[in-house]
């Protein structure tokens, strides 16, 4: 691992020589090139160097307590060192993480739920573009998506769409769609052309297995009845929507998209499953660290975690500051950039917590 760190800190400073090359600088493409990978490379090279100065720390300490030393500095001194031995494993395998990202990469499905929120009709077509934009996500990195429970409005949105995607890096990648999104955009129906302001939120959480989390049956209430809504003529002729109360917590799901009842009651056992792990570790979360603050909020247009404004072209995270002017292209499912600076944010923000 030393040796790496030493080449990605060799690579580092020559990127630094390149691009303070004024050749360089005038070759836009090349500049840019060289400048996301000397990007990449900083929360490597950082941790690198604090990782070294701790290894430094730690010998100097070694070598103190190896001499004659009054009991309650000695106490001290070990005390110290047990905390610098603690922060180096979280920083060594933060390092790992980056140089081995395909070992350390999580692979566990995503179940995803957008609901339409403030802005009416508006709000559940944008529920809709988000829908769109996110399969189209998955499908340009050859992931797979599955309807996992749908309720469209009249005007041909969603009201709430649940689905599931899963593949390599799905996690990584949409772990940090949670949140309100809003849209301010001209609505088809408006005829003066005033821009409205409408909202939709997103849930993104980790499917859990059965081992993950254990539901009691004494806990669950089931409740069996017949599909409605725009699902066709067969789903809706006979009892097979299922509802599933978890009792202890009060949360309840509710699958009918399935004809079969077995099948409908199988999905909302999953999404389930994924809600209540989700609970258990936001609310873990939410004592020892602030991540839960870029998590869902309520819908409402002025609780949001990113703004998709039509008349600038402009997509904007307002967690971490970044703005695109690729509106079209992102709600196409061209998220990398976005998915990767909140990537690297989150990786800076590991850093700095360390500190």
């Amino acid at each position: 691992m030393l040796d790496k760190l030493k080449k990605a800190e060799q690579r580092y400073l020559e990127l630094e020589q390149f691009l303070a090359d004024p050749a360089i600088i005038n070759d836009k493409e090349q500049y840019q090139k060289l400048a996301k990978e000397y990007s990449d490379l900083t929360p490597l090279v950082v941790l690198g160097k604090e990782f070294q100065t701790m290894l430094r720390q730690e010998q100097d300490l070694e070598l103190l307590l190896k001499e004659k030393q009054d009991p309650d500095f000695e106490s001290l001194a070990q005390e110290e060192l047990k905390e610098l031995r603690q922060k180096q494993e979280k920083i060594r395998l933060r390092i790992d993480e980056i140089l081995n990202p395909k070992a350390a990469e999580k692979n566990r499905n995503m179940i995803i739920e957008i609901r339409a929120g403030t802005g009416g009709q508006e709000a559940s077509l944008f529920a809709a573009d988000l829908f769109r934009m996110y399969t189209r996500f998955a499908d340009r990195k050859g992931w797979k998506v599955e309807m996992m429970e749908s309720h469209e409005s009249d005007t041909g949105g969603f009201k709430e769409v649940i689905f599931s995607i899963s593949g390599k890096g799905a996690e990584k990648h949409l772990k940090w769609e949670s949140g309100a999104h809003r849209v301010q955009r001209v609505p088809a129906t408006e005829a003066s052309g005033r821009i409205h302001t409408s909202a939709a939120t997103v849930a993104v959480m980790a499917e859990a297995e059965e081992i993950d989390v254990q539901i009691n049956p004494a806990d669950l209430r089931i409740d069996i009845f017949r599909s409605s809504g725009p699902g066709g003529q067969s789903v809706n002729t006979t009892d097979s929507a299922v509802r599933l109360t978890h009792i202890p917590t009060g949360l309840v799901v509710i699958c009918q998209d399935e004809r079969s009842q077995l099948k409908n009651k199988n999905k909302a056992m999953r999404v389930l499953r994924a809600r209540l792990l989700d609970k258990y570790q936001s609310d873990q979360l939410a004592k020892e660290t602030k991540e839960r603050r870029l998590k869902i909020g309520t819908g409402d247009r002025s609780d949001k975690i990113r703004t998709y404004n039509f008349s600038d072209h402009r997509v904007t995270d307002h967690r971490i500051g970044f703005t695109s002017h690729r509106l079209d292209t992102i709600l196409d499912g061209d998220l990398d950039e976005l998915t990767n600076a909140l990537i690297q944010a989150d990786a800076e923000d590991s850093l700095n917590e360390r500190k």
